[in-house]
């Protein structure tokens, strides 16, 4: 299997190149078990962050580096938008999304009790990897419905023409294939 070799935040990772379609090929990027992984680049990528009162991602991959994130900026909570409505939510706040590593359309959603707490707040947008901004764009609305404010987005990644945005924060460009 052809690899792909990624250095970020001085760890080197060799990535499989996976096929999604005919035309187009991603190096494949877990975070999810990586402890080393997830705490040099948390702790590279809190250096570049603005002061934010909350982080929040989509579920799943982006969950451990937020929780580290928030270990290191001192906060005490962040939030985590579902792939799916839990029976527990209380008036949850419901949007769609279609990324690049998913073939169907996914929904993501907060509960209630989330988006309340966002409300009025400055909150960072967190990914492991941000490449059509599918995702990002979702949780920007989810935070808008909640009447919060975003006041960054960032990824330890920025895939294919990603990297030339000016709006997101991340700290090495993955090439698509």
């Amino acid at each position: 299997m052809e690899k792909y070799i990624l250095t970020v935040a001085g760890i080197k990772r060799e990535l499989p190149i996976v096929k999604l379609n005919e035309g187009l090929s991603i190096a494949s990027f877990v975070i999810l078990g990586d402890t080393e992984l997830v705490t040099a680049t948390a702790k590279q990528l809190a250096k570049k962050l603005p002061d934010l009162d909350v982080l929040m991602t989509a579920e799943a991959k982006g969950i451990p580096l937020i929780h580290e994130l928030s270990q290191i900026l001192n906060m005490d909570k962040y939030i985590v938008a579902r792939k799916s409505i839990k029976p527990y939510m209380e008036n949850p706040l419901v949007h769609e999304v279609r990324s690049i590593t998913t073939e169907e359309k996914q929904i993501l959603c907060l509960d209630g009790k989330d988006a309340e707490f966002l409300k009025g707040k400055k909150i960072g947008l967190i990914d492991d990897v941000i490449s059509t901004g599918a995702s990002i764009k979702v949780l920007e609305d989810l935070v808008e419905l909640a009447g919060g404010q975003v006041a960054t987005k960032a990824a330890i990644l920025a895939e294919g023409d990603a990297a030339n945005r000016e709006d997101i924060i991340f700290l090495e460009h993955l090439p698509l294939f």
